[in-house]
């Protein structure tokens, strides 16, 4: 297995950085080879901008259409270029952060902006009327895994169906969904730590335990079930579920997960 790490906290000491330290130590001892991406002791940049695109870089930036042609032309600059061969080269990528503010860090969130361009991550294979792009278990980064290791402060209760944080599934839905099965990566559930602001170092061997039996079934791990685009599901071009495959009584975000 060859896992690339993408990592986002600011201290190499925190509770996150020991989960990424022990996740590579965890994947090399089993044999996989494992490449991690520090966006802090990178100094990831972490806005888009005119620079990213070069000599593609419209007068009037329009981001979609300038990311493609630049990929297209081999002009990204080469941060960008050399995570897009990390996640190449990849067949698990796990994201290492905390939750804040109900999402990801603005670096990596600034990371996904950067790294996913157009012709890469999206806007990629043919639009017809039986087809809408190869997106949603598609796409470039189809038949890679992924895997969020997230830290959140609160307690579990708090992300529970009637905590007021609102499930934690639903809170992660736009980066399972929306950022990595988009571009074809299926996603495995989550690995989430509750109560993190008052653990203590007196907890953490039983965490260190939990998240090193996690990554050595990440390969047996079944991902989350997320319906496919373009296989039936969906009506095309308004990409509305079909009527009667939601099982009853389900709504929202868990439309789009089969069973």
């Amino acid at each position: 297995m060859k896992t690339l790490i993408v990592y986002a906290h600011p201290e190499p000491k925190s509770l996150n950085g020991s989960l990424k330290d022990l996740a590579v130590s965890t994947l090399e001892k089993a044999g996989h080879e494992v490449r991690v991406s520090d966006l802090y002791a990178m100094n990831w940049k972490a806005v888009v901008d005119a620079s990213d695109y070069g000599p593609n870089a419209s007068t009037r930036l329009k981001v979609a259409r300038d990311s493609g042609r630049a990929f297209d032309a081999g002009t990204l600059t080469p941060d960008v270029l050399a995570e897009q061969q990390k996640l190449l080269w990849a067949d698990t990528i796990i994201f290492q952060f905390p939750l804040w503010w109900y999402t990801m860090p603005a670096i990596l969130k600034g990371w996904v902006d950067r790294v996913f361009t157009y012709h890469f991550a999206y806007g990629v294979g043919e639009h017809s009327d039986t087809k809408y792009g190869e997106r949603f278990g598609e796409g470039t980064l189809a038949g890679r895994k992924a895997l969020l290791s997230v830290t959140a402060g609160g307690p579990e209760s708090h992300y529970a169906a009637r905590g007021i944080n609102g499930p934690i599934d639903d809170l992660l839905f736009p980066i399972h969904h929306g950022v990595l099965y988009y571009p074809g990566i299926e996603v495995l559930p989550p690995f989430v730590l509750y109560g993190t602001d008052r653990m203590t170092d007196e907890d953490y061997p039983d965490v260190a335990k939990s998240w090193e039996q996690r990554l050595l079934t990440l390969e047996s791990t079944e991902p989350i079930a997320f319906r496919r685009q373009n296989f039936g599901d969906y009506e095309i071009p308004s990409l509305h579920l079909k009527e009667g495959l939601e099982p009853a009584g389900r709504s929202g975000f868990g439309l789009h997960v089969r069973g």
